[in-house]
């Protein structure tokens, strides 16, 4: 195997996925176990400044090995997996040279990954894909990110003969659940500007991403024995319908791609006192976006005037914004990116992110960070997988932008 390769292999066996529940920095205890991991390696390989802070981030520095000044670099990943789909146990699985047909992920229970359902395979004939065993997620997003960047860090320190100015690296926690920025602090990382490695198919190169909220809707109701019900019950379940109905039944996750913004159910619960609905509400365009949290406030206070206020109860926040506001005046450094990729023989596919990653929240922080792929496919359940030559291609795709800044 590759040294990526061991190494994606060695973290995505950590349990690193993360929970909104606990209120805490990292959310969960393995998160921090593969923190010191990490600050294991890294000291072991030579790297500087080696930090773990209370709150799992890590943090180190390659010095320059050249007599100019040059612009600091960043490379950053997230620790934790998807709280949508079990990262426990995960046994990663090889499928070696491909042959572009069904991959049979378990036999004992019969979880097939298809062709039919997953077209994105064929162009992976001939490669050796990592895969999980059907029972977990697989934990490249964004553990491949985190192996790219120590291989390509590992690879300079070993390699002295190659000239470059200082990278700074780092790895944070809880970005699934949109808290990977928290408390990164932007002045200690130190980098003129950084680039994330998260998710992506190869090639991938964005620099925009959605706004983003979060809301939770509550609905109380009132409950009466069903013989007795008439003009006395009040079902919050029948409320959380009328909700429902008010929204495009299009605009949704499913129905939408490119820059088409979305309303997404993540979750519901139900009886006839209390239901409750869960939301995340995304869309490119700052103006669409605030409209659609308008929407949601509007069809609220209408509940509100036939239900009441108690009953129908709206909580709603900012989670993140477009970060193509903060990139736009230092646009050299997508280009720069764009170069790379080209020179390693990889085709650059610029495309919005339907979706965050860290770099959104930095880039507002100070920190202009567009996104680089690491490779995977299918994320945040038992159908995800990575192409070996995509996460070689990404650490290529590192240690060439490192080489071009040295070179400004």
């Amino acid at each position: 195997m590759t040294a990526v390769v061991d190494k994606f292999i060695k973290y995505v066996k950590f349990d690193t996925e993360s929970d909104t529940q606990t209120g805490m920095t990292p959310s969960t205890p393995g998160q921090m176990v593969l923190a010191q991991e990490l600050v294991k390696e890294l000291e072991e390989m030579g790297m500087s400044q080696v930090s773990l802070d209370e709150n799992g981030y890590v943090m180190a520095v390659l010095p320059s090995n050249i007599d100019k000044e040059v612009p600091t670099v960043g490379f950053i990943s997230h620790m934790d997996t998807s709280p949508d789909f079990t990262g426990k146990h995960v046994k990663p699985q090889f499928v070696e040279n491909y042959d572009g047909g069904d991959i049979v992920l378990n036999t004992e229970k019969n979880i097939i990954m298809k062709v039919s359902d997953f077209p994105d395979l064929k162009r992976y004939i001939g490669q050796t894909l990592i895969t999980t065993n059907g029972t977990t997620l697989l934990g490249a997003d964004d553990k491949a990110g985190v192996a790219e960047i120590m291989t390509a860090v590992e690879y300079l320190i070993n390699h002295p003969e190659i000239k470059h100015g200082p990278v700074h690296i780092g790895f944070t926690p809880d970005e699934e659940i949109g808290q990977g920025a928290d408390f990164f602090n932007v002045k200690k990382f130190g980098a003129d500007f950084a680039y994330t490695l998260d998710g992506g198919e190869l090639g991938e190169l964005q620099f925009e991403n959605f706004n983003a909220a979060y809301a939770e809707v509550t609905f109380k109701g009132r409950n009466v024995h069903p013989g007795m019900a008439k003009d006395k019950m009040i079902n919050s379940m029948n409320i959380v319908q009328e909700f429902r109905s008010q929204l495009p039944k299009d605009e949704v996750p499913e129905r939408t791609e490119n820059y088409e913004g979305f309303y997404h159910l993540l979750g519901i619960e139900g009886s006839v006192e209390n239901s409750k609905l869960k939301y995340i509400i995304r869309d490119f365009d700052i103006k669409a976006y605030e409209a659609r949290k308008q929407k949601f406030e509007t069809i609220c206070k209408e509940l509100q005037l036939q239900y009441g206020k108690e009953n129908v109860i709206l909580e709603m926040k900012d989670q993140y914004f477009n970060m193509r506001e903060k990139i736009e005046p230092v646009k050299f450094i997508v280009d720069i990116a764009e170069q790379a990729m080209k020179d390693v023989g990889v085709t650059p596919i610029v495309v919005p992110i339907r979706g965050g990653t860290d770099g959104s929240r930095l880039s507002y922080m100070g920190l202009p960070c567009p996104n680089i792929f690491a490779g995977g496919h299918n994320f945040h359940g038992r159908f995800e997988y990575v192409p070996v030559d995509s996460m070689q291609k990404a650490v290529d795709v590192i240690l060439k932008v490192v080489e071009l800044i040295s070179k400004r």
